[in-house]
């Protein structure tokens, strides 16, 4: 994996990679996943989230199948998260005929945009989210370049893309906060699965309040990471990922953003002015639009 490195590949050493198999996977990871697993004939990859029944992100991940091997699935997960991962999935297998193993010490991820594309025996995906964040390459974990990680991580902040751990915490967010549902990680026609009612509900009422948007710093200087956003003098949400060059993204309720935009009130983050912006790929309502500073 290490001839992929580039300034347009990077080694995410923060993932982890578990893999799902049995005669009963397909059907097991549909009733838990919010969305549909690949079919026996897809190569593609899917974007999902295991829920809490109360409908909050226990984890976003991908999933393909392995092509190597039968009824196999393969899971890109935060390798923080993996072992609890492997635990919860345990606990819903019951009689299911699966074995759930844990494979972070062999194998890892790489990310790939730009011209790259993965080497015809790699097994390797597009980005279910969006085609300008490339591929994803499964292979053997090794002592990896992790220096382009920053290039990945700009190029996911302009793109509006959140990550767990750094744009919100696990199990405090609904889908719908952190745009799975813009980013083709709900499937609405699907079976039941775990947190699915609550999913439904925001969804057809329109109770998604709460977004992470991308957002520019004008003069350049971002605030720190984690720091509170204000909508004039209201809590509007929490600044989350930034870059050198005044980008990042925030967990903002969209309605306090609306209100103090309205009135000619400041969005601000320590002190420090921000303006944020709806992504080219949403579509869901955003209070004013405004410019890419």
């Amino acid at each position: 994996m290490s001839s992929l490195v580039s300034s347009t590949s990077a080694f995410l050493s923060d993932r982890a990679v578990l893999a799902v198999t049995g005669a009963d996977a397909e059907t097991f990871l549909n009733r838990l996943l919010t969305q549909t697993v690949p079919e026996a004939d897809q190569t593609r990859a899917a974007y999902a989230a295991l829920l809490t029944p109360q409908g909050k992100v226990i984890s976003d991940l991908f999933i393909l199948r392995d092509p190597r091997a039968d009824d196999c699935f393969l899971i890109d997960c935060p390798l923080v998260l993996a072992p609890d991962l492997v635990k919860r999935l345990t606990l819903y297998r019951l009689r299911a005929a699966v074995t759930i193993d844990d494979h972070s010490s062999e194998w890892g991820v790489t990310a790939l945009w730009g011209d790259q594309h993965p080497e015809a025996d790699a097994v390797g995906f597009a980005d279910p989210r969006l085609p300008a964040m490339g591929y994803r390459v499964i292979g053997e974990r090794g002592e990896e370049n992790t220096g382009a990680t920053g290039a990945y991580h700009a190029r996911r902040i302009a793109l509006g893309l959140p990550e767990g751990g750094k744009d919100y915490m696990f199990g405090s967010v609904f889908p719908h906060e952190i745009n799975l549902d813009q980013l083709h990680g709900l499937a609405f026609d699907k079976g039941c699965y775990v947190g699915q009612e609550v999913v439904s509900r925001m969804e057809h009422r329109g109770l998604a309040r709460n977004r992470v948007v991308p957002v520019v710093f004008p003069d350049g200087f971002a605030a720190s990471e984690g720091i509170e956003v204000l909508a004039g003098t209201l809590p509007a949400g929490h600044l989350g990922s930034v870059t050198a060059g005044g980008k990042g993204l925030a967990l903002l309720r969209l309605d306090r953003v609306a209100e103090a935009q309205a009135k000619g009130q400041p969005i601000t983050a320590g002190g420090v002015a921000l303006v944020p912006h709806k992504p080219d790929w949403a579509v869901f309502d955003f209070p004013i639009s405004t410019p890419k500073a």
